[in-house]
């Protein structure tokens, strides 16, 4: 009841996932209704259906005029603070409330969503939006979400699988678009590398198509990262993207987008494509040799025309983006087989630079382990590690299949093992500690003696499940690497399914 004898109700509906509330005099609603189809609308729903729906819809709400001072509170607030409709309703909002909001937002007219409000000694979630009529700020209405953090935990938990999803896209785009690496990460002095590196920064502040040529695991793409970062267009976006590990149904839409309806499934609203996300800055084509020929013949328009047309679209849309590919084929010889298109070859080919395998920098091993350690460290908490003499003399003297990839992974491995600071040879995988390495079985026998032998035992035990997954893991790089990073070629030579090999690389997280 107000001052005059009306009664006073506030309705309560809910429109594009928002709530409303409005507060009726009785006597005269219809002519502050406003909208008429709404009244109408309300006028179907019996005066006394209000407070249950907004206990159900809301579950505790308050309503503040716009000096702060309680029009309505409903019994789910009154017996969450400890107090009754009664004793709240007509009194200043903080002094009812503990820690309220509510008359400020009745002023600034500042909406506060999720905001965190401590009341009984426990952090609740409360929500407060201002109220308007013609125009002009007459209250505030605020419901509590939840309670305690206990609501929340149970809350979260029901939307954590779409919190996780969402995270995964955001770290996705944040990868995705920016360079990660930059020549100081590009370690080495031998001549061969120091000549890959020397051109690929000379030419960074161009804007001509780069072809990176070498194996799989030679550090293709952080030589692409390094570019992109030292060029002109290092504050716009880098977007990488594997030809090799998207269907080729999807690579079209994949590249340059996709309109609203364009086919069954597609997101509401279309979809961009990596082509419009790398705009002005730098798109990396990783294993650019198994894209498939029909997509090559559309890649090359685009690099001609300098525009794309999404999938189910009609409209050119301008693109400015530096090309940098990188494959671990001989490109030349498909180019000669007709398994690559040589106008495409020749478009993507305007500086080409050849990438030396590790076996081929053997002087530079010591310096790229020391750092691949110490960017492995933060990773297991770690720090200080070092790599015995007997260690180094053995990874120097390894032919690295896998190259810096498989070398990054030895560590790891040795790292997930080792008790202590020092990397001994007990550590290494199973395939690297009895591979001989400059000296007789003999000498190597004794440089095993060394303190890492009195570990040796509670060090090299691994429950089984661990051994058997370390050495699956070991078997597909090896066979990835004598593939030179064909799937399906390391899929037959280990004698299973492509579909298993996809599912293994992705449990271990490997690459080709």
């Amino acid at each position: 009841m107000d001052e005059s004898g009306d009664l006073f109700f506030v309705k309560v509906f809910i429109e594009q996932g928002n709530l409303w509330v409005m507060i009726c005099y009785n006597k005269q609603m219809n002519a502050k209704e406003g909208d008429g189809k709404m009244k109408r609308i309300f006028e179907r729903i019996p005066a006394s259906w209000y407070e249950q729906m907004i206990n159900l819809l809301a579950e505790r709400v308050v309503v503040v005029d716009r000096h702060g001072v309680i029009l309505y509170i409903n019994e789910p607030y009154c017996e969450f603070i400890g107090t009754t409709v009664e004793e709240a309703a007509g009194r200043p909002v903080q002094e009812v409330i503990e820690n309220s909001r509510m008359h400020i937002v009745a002023q600034t007219g500042e909406t506060e969503l999720a905001a965190l409000q401590s009341i009984n000694g426990s952090e609740m979630i409360a929500n407060r939006f201002p109220l308007f009529e013609d125009g002009e700020i007459v209250g505030a209405v605020g419901s509590v979400m939840f309670r305690n953090p206990e609501e929340w935990q149970m809350y979260k938990t029901k939307i954590q699988g779409l919190v996780e999803e969402l995270s995964y896209y955001q770290a996705k785009a944040q990868k995705d678009l920016q360079s990660k690496y930059s020549f100081n990460d590009l370690i080495g002095d031998s001549s061969a590398f120091l000549a890959a590196k020397t051109l690929a920064e000379r030419i960074s502040g161009s804007n001509s198509s780069v072809l990176l040529i070498g194996e799989s695991g030679t550090g293709k793409e952080l030589f692409a990262h390094a570019i992109h970062h030292r060029s002109t267009r290092a504050s716009s976006p880098f977007v990488a993207i594997n030809c090799s590990a998207i269907p080729e149904h999807l690579l079209e839409s994949e590249l340059f987008g996709y309109e609203d309806g364009a086919f069954t499934g597609a997101k509401k609203g279309g979809k961009r494509g990596q082509f419009e996300l790398a705009h002005k800055g730098t798109l990396f084509l990783d294993e650019i040799g198994d894209m498939p020929l029909s997509m090559q013949s559309k890649l090359l328009r685009v690099l001609q025309e300098k525009e794309i047309c999404r999938v189910g679209g009609q409209k050119s849309i301008p693109i400015d983006v530096r090309i940098v590919a990188a494959t671990h084929r001989d490109i030349e010889k498909m180019v000669a087989e007709g398994q690559f298109r040589q106008d495409l070859y020749y478009r993507l080919n305007v500086i080409k630079i050849d990438i030396p395998p590790l076996r081929e920098r053997k002087k530079d091993i010591p310096a790229i382990a020391q750092y691949l350690l110490k960017q492995l460290e933060p990773r297991f908490y770690r720090h200080s590690l070092e790599l015995s003499p007997e260690v180094m003399e053995r990874l120097t003297g390894h032919s690295w299949p896998g190259n810096i990839r498989e070398l990054e992974n030895v560590l790891e491995r040795s790292i997930n093992v080792l008790d202590g600071k020092v990397i001994q040879l007990c550590h290494l995988p199973l395939y690297l500690r009895d591979q001989e390495a400059g000296g007789s079985n003999g000498d190597e026998r004794k440089g095993d003696s060394s303190p890492c032998s009195e570990q040796a035992a509670p060090l090299s035990i691994l429950p089984l499940k661990e051994e058997m997954a370390a050495m699956e893991k070991q078997a597909i790089q090896r066979a990835l690497a004598a593939a030179q990073g064909n799937k399906l070629k390391a899929a037959e030579l280990l004698q299973i399914s492509k579909t298993s090999l996809y599912d293994k690389c992705k449990l271990y997280g490997l690459h080709s």
